[in-house]
């Protein structure tokens, strides 16, 4: 082994691993008071970037929490506010049906209607000052879930009177009831104002009319300031009814072998027309236009009233509901048929009661038809038959036995989808650290115009249920969804939870000391250190041996 004084490699070499050891001490001592094993770049490249990543996600995510904590108690306002208007609602309800009280009078209903307004006041404060945070919570559109006012106020009556109404007149005077056929109900065709009004529309076959349809013209209809088209040119209930004899008619006898002036009076017939009557000029012309083989709505109105009055007189039992009955039952009959069996040969056909009208038919008009009183000349009223009167308003009743909004006795109604888009107010969660994760609230108007309360009448109790039923349903429908968006959230809140959980584990497992491994480390690195140091002193003391060789 060769000897040197100038150079030392023993000394050099164990210096050498004592740098190694202090620098690995100094690495693990760091990491041990610190509690990172990354504590920068240099330690773990990789790993520093992915535990940046995964800082920025934990950090995203316990923001998410809190924002959905957030939303989760908005949620619960809005679903208090809506828990007060439908309980407000309940009361609008109640105060409905006791308004279709007979014995209340114009006075109780009116105490009804002051608090009517109080709660429908209550209701849109309820809807404008609910907020979360300084911001209204819920919409604050206006637009009713019933559609356009005046379409609804055409369908409000259909369903609430017009036709089950009609449908009883039509079955207490002419005894017959349609058999369950379709019936749909149309808004969208119309010829202008004061043209058709209303009709009914069909496909023949097998001497019934299938498909049938009702037309109603809305440039004649919805603009009434009463229910009844009071202070329109034209009553719409009365109409109606006059339509329903069509479409019954048309599913219970073989209408298309009826004379025109038959099918249109006895429709005119069912609700009165002594005021188109007197409007029409000369009696004499109008009967003669009948009886010549003509047609005028007026001059058909006034051969059936003829007709009922004879058959009357001939002893059958409701008059003309003898003849609707025969054709009823006797559905490949003509009018022909119909009356010589139920006159009893006394008119062996149309032509011959249309002689007897063209006869006596303007001295019957000027001497037993009452064209001035309140009397409409219904059938079954004062004029006709000696009843109680029944006055254009009253000549059909504001309800029937039936409910038309779920169907009449003789018919399947169907009505068009007039719900109205209720304004919505959209709000956004951030429910997760990307940029995609997001859960979309939604919140409906909530005033009293927005739930097609804006008009609500006591006075029309029918109606008013209708309109409050509706109400109820959608409020009902909001709470719904906000109950499924709080469960929504408490979901995505869970999973947000479990996910913050496993990049925790995660981070830790790439960044954080493993203090088992580290303290090992540290101690053989100590004693290798000791050892170092001891070696390093010996190496040091190894050129004094040279001194020997030199005595």
């Amino acid at each position: 082994m060769a000897l040197s004084i100038s150079t030392n490699t023993l000394s050099l070499s164990t210096q050498r691993s004592m740098r190694t050891h202090d620098a690995e001490q100094a690495k693990l001592v760091e990491r041990l008071g610190s509690g990172m094993r990354i504590n920068r770049a240099s330690d773990d490249a990789a790993g520093q970037a992915i535990t940046t990543r995964l800082n920025a996600n934990l950090r995203g995510t316990s923001q998410a929490l809190r924002s959905l904590s957030d939303a989760t108690s908005m949620l619960q306002v809005a679903d208090g506010a809506m828990a007060s208007v439908s309980d407000t609602l309940q009361r609008l309800r109640e105060m409905a049906v006791a308004a279709g009280n007979g014995s209340y009078t114009d006075g109780d209903r009116g105490a009804l209607q002051k608090e009517t307004q109080a709660l429908l006041q209550h209701i849109t404060q309820v809807g404008t000052d609910t907020s979360f945070n300084g911001e209204a919570v819920f919409s604050q559109d206006t637009v009713s879930i019933g559609g356009d006012e005046r379409r609804r106020a055409v369908l409000d009556g259909l369903q609430s009177g017009w036709l089950s109404s009609a449908e009883d007149m039509i079955k207490q005077y002419y005894g017959i009831m349609g058999d369950g056929a379709k019936l749909t109900v149309n808004l969208d065709t119309t010829d202008g104002a004061f043209n058709v009004l209303a009709s009914v529309s069909g496909t023949s076959s097998g001497g019934k009319l299938n498909n049938l349809h009702l037309n109603i013209d809305m440039a004649d209809f919805g603009t009434a300031a009463t229910p009844d088209g009071g202070s329109a040119p034209l009553y719409s209930d009365r109409i109606v009814a006059h339509e329903m004899v069509h479409a019954v008619m048309g599913r219970t006898m073989n209408m298309g072998a009826l004379p025109q002036w038959f099918v249109e009076g006895t429709a005119e017939l069912i609700n009165g027309a002594d005021e188109r009557l007197a409007g029409a000029g000369s009696m004499a012309g109008v009967v003669a236009t009948i009886a010549g083989g003509g047609f005028s709505y007026e001059g058909g109105y006034a051969a059936s009233r003829y007709l009922h009055d004879r058959m009357k007189g001939l002893g059958v039992e409701g008059g003309i509901k003898g003849i609707m009955q025969y054709l009823n039952n006797n559905q490949s009959a003509d009018l022909d048929a119909a009356l010589n069996a139920v006159s009893k040969g006394v008119y062996t056909s149309n032509a011959a009661f249309l002689a007897d009208f063209g006869a006596n038919g303007e001295q019957f008009i000027n001497t037993k038809m009452n064209l001035t009183n309140a009397d409409t000349g219904a059938i079954g009223g004062l004029d006709a038959d000696g009843s109680p009167v029944r006055d254009a308003r009253a000549v059909v009743p504001a309800s029937g036995t039936s409910n038309a909004a779920d169907g009449l006795a003789g018919f399947n109604v169907v009505y068009p989808d007039e719900g109205g888009a209720s304004g919505v107010r959209r709000v956004q969660v951030q429910a997760g650290d990307n940029t995609g994760d997001l859960i979309d609230l939604q919140f409906s108007s909530m005033n009293a115009r927005a739930l097609g309360l804006g008009n609500l009448d006591m006075t029309r109790s029918s109606v008013a249920l209708l309109t409050i039923d509706r109400a109820l349903e959608f409020v009902n429908e909001q709470r719904v969804r906000t109950g499924a968006s709080s469960n929504r959230l408490d979901l995505a809140a869970s999973a947000l939870e479990t996910s913050s959980q496993n990049m925790q584990a995660a981070r830790s497992r790439i960044q954080d000391t493993d203090y088992a491994s580290d303290t090992a480390r540290l101690t053989r690195t100590q004693i290798l250190q000791q050892a170092a140091s001891a070696m390093l002193a010996q190496a040091n003391g190894q050129p004094r041996s040279i001194l020997t060789l030199l005595r």
